[in-house]
């Protein structure tokens, strides 16, 4: 149970919040009454959402991917705080890169949505090792690093890594702390964020009908992970858990049972695996 992670006084570092589900787990989270320090490239629009928030709030700008901003992140809190029950790692960006794409968009997509998770990992671990509150990380993951998809195929890695990376950080947790700290992976489905519609205004623009809201994303996950939930996948108003289900089974199956990769979309599989969806 991670009941008594959110709660009022403790603190949590949101990595990528000013917009989007980073933006909705940080107005969630101040509700709850905790302290949140909030980093973001785009020091506008965190200052405009500090604003929103009834909470102690400190605010720092940077690259994610750079060392000298990770390590302001972690002195700026700590130096304040003293602690960190929650670090929510949430920045990443999709670029369009194929398997015979240039190596150097590959960088780029790996930097931001895996190996700054792995340096924020190994920066606040530490400290929050030494700490007898409870305390957890939540990774954002994505469908499309469980099943991947055909197209983007450096974003499936990078979040097929982010899954990886989570799953051993949880079970080494386990062993170091027991339930003390535990790390969870956040697998949205289709939100309506400024990834997924690029320029998209949730004040005044029209939400796609399939999609859900980041602040329903957050209201899905947060009780699952005070339960203590590992693998918190959201539905969406297109996709229900049932079929993610199916979907995740599905390309389980392609391993054991020797079939084309990805032949969810192989035409030879096709009817096969719409057929399977239906029984």
């Amino acid at each position: 149970m991670n009941d008594k992670v959110i709660r009022t006084g403790n603190v949590a570092v949101i990595t990528g919040a000013a917009k989007g589900i980073g933006a909705a787990a940080a107005r969630e989270l101040a509700r709850k009454g905790m302290k949140l320090c909030l980093f973001d490239r785009n020091r506008q629009a965190l200052e405009q959402l500090a604003g929103e928030l009834a909470t102690e709030t400190l605010l720092v700008t940077g690259d994610i991917t750079h060392q000298e901003y990770q390590l302001q992140l972690k002195d700026t809190v700590y130096s304040t705080w003293g602690k960190v029950n929650l670090l929510f790692n949430n920045a990443g960006v999709k670029i369009a890169a194929g398997a015979c794409d240039s190596p150097n968009l590959w960088r780029q997509q790996m930097e931001v949505n895996l190996l700054s998770m792995v340096a924020t990992q190994h920066i606040f671990l530490p400290e929050m090792l030494k700490m007898d509150e409870k305390g957890a990380i939540v990774n954002l993951g994505s469908k499309e690093g469980i099943t991947t998809p055909p197209g983007f195929a450096a974003y499936n890695a990078s979040k097929a890594a982010v899954k990886v990376l989570t799953e051993q950080l949880s079970h080494q947790l386990l062993k170091e702390t027991g339930t003390r700290l535990t790390a969870h992976l956040l697998v949205p489905g289709y939100t309506w964020t400024d990834m997924n519609d690029p320029g998209m205004d949730e004040r005044s623009g029209k939400k796609p009908d399939e999609a859900w809201t980041a602040a329903q994303v957050i209201d899905y996950f947060l009780p699952r992970f005070e339960r203590g939930d590992f693998y918190v996948i959201c539905p969406d108003n297109a996709v229900t858990s049932e079929m993610d289900a199916r979907r995740i089974m599905w390309a389980a199956q392609d391993i054991l049972d020797n079939r084309p990769a990805l032949s969810r979309w192989h035409p030879d599989w096709k009817t096969a695996f719409e057929r399977w969806m239906k029984s």
